[in-house]
């Protein structure tokens, strides 16, 4: 349960029987009223905006309709005080068996506690990773899968219909290059000194299993063939190889995503054509000349006619070539083709995490989205800052596997998947992180992952204990859920109830946002909360958990327990994360 959307409930139930009475205008709007915690916390429990809201359509004053709505709110059995503040705010107090019966909610609810309807159904596409199969992923692809994956996860327990999708750019140059990379090994595979490994081509070691493998399915049959002979072979053979270290890599990452499209199919299916054929009938693809490049010194610009898309007319700075040359698709073409396709697939919304070198990309994919769509189609870019390892104190770049950087799999062995995934989750995406591999492992107060996992560890201790005292459907969550909680009644006791009452609002406005760090400092700050209540417990003890003279007290305050820990696990659900029973 929301509670502030169960109150704003109330508030327009209440409106409307002002309007039953005449008192206010009948059927007023309130679609815009709003029910949110005020920015003060010493202004009570929820601000509403009604009064101000209301005002123009019921040719009333502000605080005329405020004083009103506050004498029939202040009338309910949950609202302990109401205030009209300024030009007609009102702040209400609620009472605190308002409070306490939030955890029978979550008790009941367990850990689909949050989930709601917010986002209606709606249906998303979340592409992450996307990267050229031609090598291993690596820690700044871990950055943006973890975001990827934790933000698909945020919106759908947020009520929308999400599908998490990976774009394999298996077409162009790049794989071309992986295809004589893969020739090269597999001609090291049958005996040959191949030497140093010229430069364009992919020197990791990574390659040398593909080389192998070549050597074992097809033997000297291409050692001294041309080159036209092997290269769409080997190509889709590597890429295939390639891909299923991906896969794999991804898997124990915590990761299945839920649909691969390959750009070399979209390509081969007339995908391109069909888009290009889209915006030409719209009038938005014409033959021109576009002016230098910032930068460029006249003389070693060569305008040319070019065929362009008018991206320029739909926020972009300036329009876009779609073709080369050569006659060839540009990337941005086949990009945009992709981009059609989902739409045409039933997206509407779409989101792409792509790594911080794509910044000069978001204006014309937004752009093309837009045009390509008719407006129809929102696309939102998550750019991904850089990840800075370090160890012993100094930093870490090169990976003897990969050749020039460390791998997403090294990173997983390092420091444990719930570990990668949490850390990445701590800052903002476009923030810049530092990754140190040394802090992150450390069971200390500035360890985030640390200080949240020993709540949830230390919530598990307590009913482990309690499980010596009470028989065990005396613990059930349905038990607990029908506990008396009326001696929950210490300021602290009610700050822990209400920071746990925030987390569906927290789930709804971080879906919005599409940011899920906000779930890390939701977490940071509940986990804090329960550590305050174990540390008061220590000098008070009727704070104290378990009261084994006391089994009505008791039991409430397992009740509060079982509820943390099922908050903390909702919370790195979301992440991912896996909440641990104890900490050695």
């Amino acid at each position: 349960m929301n509670i502030h959307q169960s109150f704003l409930a109330n508030i327009r139930a209440t409106i409307a029987e002002l309007g039953t009475d005449g008192i206010l205008p009948a059927d007023l709007d309130t679609s815009k009223i709003s029910a949110e915690p005020p920015r003060e916390a010493g202004h009570g429990d929820i601000s509403t905006n009604a009064a101000m809201v209301l005002a123009k359509s019921a040719k009333m004053q502000p605080r005329d309709i405020a004083e009103h709505l506050a004498a029939r709110l202040g009338a309910l059995d949950t609202v302990t005080e109401v205030k009209v503040a300024g030009p007609g705010f009102i702040n209400l107090t609620l009472a605190a068996h308002k409070w306490r019966g939030i955890l029978a909610d979550i008790l009941n609810t367990g850990t689909a506690y949050g989930d709601s309807d917010f986002g209606g159904g709606a249906k998303v596409n979340v592409e992450y990773v996307s990267a050229n199969p031609t090598g291993p992923l690596h820690v700044a692809h871990a950055r943006g899968a973890v975001i990827g994956d934790a933000l698909a996860k945020l919106m759908a327990k947020a009520g929308f219909d999400v599908t998490t999708e990976y774009y394999i750019n298996d077409a162009g140059a790049q794989v071309e290059a992986l295809a004589r990379s893969a020739h090269l090994r597999y001609r090291e595979a049958l005996g040959e000194d191949i030497g140093e490994i010229p430069e364009g081509l992919y020197p990791g070691d990574y390659m040398i299993p593909v080389g192998a493998a070549l050597a074992a399915e097809y033997g000297d049959a291409f050692k001294e063939a041309d080159e036209a002979s092997w290269l769409t072979l080997f190509r889709d053979f590597a890429i295939e190889r390639m891909m299923d270290t991906v896969k794999a890599d991804l898997s124990a990452l915590g990761i299945e995503q839920d649909v691969f499209t390959s750009e070399r199919d979209l390509v081969d299916a007339g995908a391109v054509e069909d888009m290009f054929s889209s915006l030409d009938q719209k009038g938005l693809i014409y033959t021109g000349v576009l002016e230098p490049p910032k930068g460029k010194k006249l003389e070693d610009w060569e305008p040319r006619p070019q065929t362009l898309f008018k991206a320029s007319e739909f926020g972009d700075d300036v329009d876009r070539p779609l073709k080369k040359s050569d006659g060839s698709w540009t990337y941005f073409a086949n990009d945009i083709a992709n981009h059609y396709d989902k739409f045409k697939r039933g997206f509407p919304i779409m989101v792409d995490i792509f790594g911080a070198d794509h910044g000069g990309y978001v204006k014309r994919m937004k752009a093309a989205v837009t045009a390509i769509s008719g407006g129809a189609a929102d696309l939102d870019v998550k750019l991904c800052q850089m990840v800075h390892l370090k160890k012993d104190g100094k930093p870490l770049r090169m990976s003897k596997r990969a050749g020039n950087f460390v791998t997403l799999r090294e990173l997983i062995d390092e420091a444990g998947r719930d570990v990668v995934r949490f850390i990445m989750l701590t800052r903002k995406q476009d923030s810049q992180m530092e990754f140190d591999l040394d802090k992150v492992l450390e069971q200390t107060r500035d360890n985030p992952v640390f200080y949240v996992q020993y709540a949830h560890a230390r919530c598990r201790s307590v009913l482990r204990n309690a499980a010596e005292l009470f028989d065990d459907d005396e613990l059930t969550l349905a038990a607990l859920a029908g506990a008396d909680m009326t001696s929950l009644d210490d300021p602290a006791e009610m700050e822990l109830i209400k920071q746990m009452a925030s987390w569906p609002r927290l789930i709804d406005s971080a879906a919005e946002a599409r940011e899920p760090h906000r779930v890390a400092y939701y977490l940071h700050d509940l986990a804090e909360c329960f550590h305050g209540l174990w540390n008061k417990g220590k000098d008070d003890a009727r704070l104290r958990f378990i009261h084994e003279d006391d089994k009505v007290r008791t039991l409430a305050r397992l009740a509060l327990v079982q509820s943390v820990a099922t908050v903390i696990s909702s919370g790195l659900k979301v992440f991912g994360v896996t909440p641990v029973e104890e900490l050695r």
